[in-house]
């Protein structure tokens, strides 16, 4: 299955996946379907957007169809996205139209990853200032997510910190590198801050409740489709 018949089975069964995934979830889908149809004539921007798109279908439950073809694709490293960009373009639309922003009402799909980014910088966090000393050097080589806010500047979700000690947690920096946090924060911030299906609630909520080695194989199922 190459990446438009993937879109195809996704536009099939939209309202369905509209049903099975949590809010947070399915701003995730938008955003990366959104990403995919910016990406243009970039190959190396269309490849990551479909990497993000089929990433953003594995909370999907075990056995549907959907995140099956997903989890082949990531296994299978399919060819290049080919017409990909323009069939997500058009993808777009039935996805809001699900959420209830009719096509002909004109729903601007860059309010919706609008929002998503407002809903994440809304939760605590810290300035490039307030960090420890230890990480404030290179803070992405020490495996923080960094989200840019328009108006505060570079911002650290709070979630990261070891409220003893200041630095970041290892299970976070660990699992924020699975999740390509330096390439797609928002996604990986997502992951930490929405609804988990593995772990029954929010994963940035279990940090040190619940063994780590749980939190990773969660992040990990996410990105290699088990």
């Amino acid at each position: 299955m190459n990446a438009d018949a993937l879109l195809d089975l996704i536009d099939r069964h939209v309202h369905r996946i509209r049903g099975e995934l949590t809010e947070g979830q399915f701003d995730q889908l938008l955003a990366a379907v959104r990403a995919l149809s910016e990406s243009g004539g970039d190959g190396t921007a269309a490849r990551r957007a479909l990497l993000l798109v089929r990433r953003a279908l594995m909370p999907l439950p075990d056995g549907d169809p959907v995140r099956e073809a997903a989890v082949d694709q990531l296994r299978l490293s399919p060819a290049g996205p080919g017409s990909a960009p323009e069939r997500a373009g058009t993808l777009l639309p039935r996805l809001l139209a699900s959420l209830g922003h009719g096509e002909q009402e004109g729903a601007d799909p860059g309010e919706v990853i609008a929002a998503v980014r407002r809903r994440l910088l809304a939760a605590p966090s810290r300035s490039a200032a307030e960090l420890d000393p230890r990480v404030a050097v290179d803070p992405l080589a020490a495996g923080l997510i960094r989200l840019n806010d328009p108006e505060r500047g570079p911002r650290y979700p709070d979630f990261q910190f070891d409220p003893d000690d200041g630095g970041p947690f290892a299970v976070v920096a660990r699992i924020n590198r699975l999740l390509l946090a330096d390439q797609d924060p928002w996604g990986a911030a997502d992951w930490w801050l929405a609804g988990n299906r593995w772990l029954a609630g929010p994963p940035a909520s279990l940090i040190g409740r619940v063994p780590d080695e749980l939190l990773t194989a969660a992040a990990r199922a996410l990105v290699e489709g088990d």
